[in-house]
C-alpha cells in the first residue's frame, strides 16, 4: 500500500451519478475491512429528508454546503487514522475546496462510466434532481468530466457487475 494511504487511509470514489460509487464502495470497504461512508446517505440521515426534498425546498447551494460539511467531518476521521472508503455525490468533486480536502487526506478514484450506461442506470429517476432535464443532464455530465480528471486514479466502468470494478481498484498500484 502506498505511503499516502498509510498516513491518511482514505479512498474517495468520485464520478457521475449512476457510476456505481455506493455499490462499489460498499464492496471495496468490505474487501479492505475498512469503514464505508456514502455522503448522500449521511446528509439524508442528518436532515431526515431525501436529497430531492433538500434540492426542492432549500436549493442546490444549501445542499452543496451540507455536502462540504459532511465531507470535511468524515475527512477529519480519516486524518485521525480511521480507514474509510467514501462515496461522494456526483457533484462533490466540482465544488470549490472539496477536491483539496480529499487529495490531502487519501486517494481519489474516478469511476469513469460511459454516458450511455449512466442514462440506462439513472434514466428519468425522479429521486435524482439533476437528472430530471435530459438536455441539462448531458451538459452536466460533460461539464463534470474536467473535475473528475483530477483524480489520482481512474477505473473504467464497463460492466454492471460491481465486483469487476472492485477487482480493478484492488489491482491499482496503490494497493500493490
Amino acid at each position: 500500500m502506498i505511503l499516502k494511504l498509510k498516513q491518511t487511509p482514505g479512498v474517495y470514489l468520485i464520478g457521475f451519478m449512476g457510476s456505481g460509487k455506493t455499490t462499489i464502495g460498499r464492496l471495496l470497504a468490505d474487501r479492505l475491512g475498512w469503514n464505508f461512508v456514502d455522503i448522500d446517505e449521511e446528509i439524508e440521515a442528518r436532515e431526515q429528508r431525501s436529497i430531492p426534498d433538500i434540492f426542492d425546498s432549500l436549493g442546490e447551494p444549501a445542499f452543496r454546503g451540507m455536502e462540504t460539511a459532511a465531507i470535511a467531518e468524515r475527512v477529519r476521521g480519516v486524518a485521525c487514522g480511521r480507514p474509510t472508503v467514501m462515496a461522494l455525490g456526483g457533484g462533490a468533486a466540482a465544488q470549490p475546496g472539496n477536491f483539496e480536502l480529499l487529495e490531502n487526506h487519501g486517494v481519489t478514484i474516478w469511476l469513469r462510466c460511459p454516458f450511455e450506461m449512466v442514462v440506462r442506470r439513472v434514466g428519468q429517476d425522479a429521486s435524482r434532481p439533476l437528472a430530471r432535464d435530459e438536455k441539462r443532464f448531458e451538459e452536466l455530465f460533460t461539464e463534470r468530466q474536467q473535475h473528475y480528471e483530477r483524480a489520482d486514479f481512474r477505473v473504467e466502468i464497463e460492466s454492471d457487475d460491481p465486483a469487476v470494478a472492485v477487482e480493478a481498484i484492488l489491482n491499482l498500484p496503490l494497493f500493490q
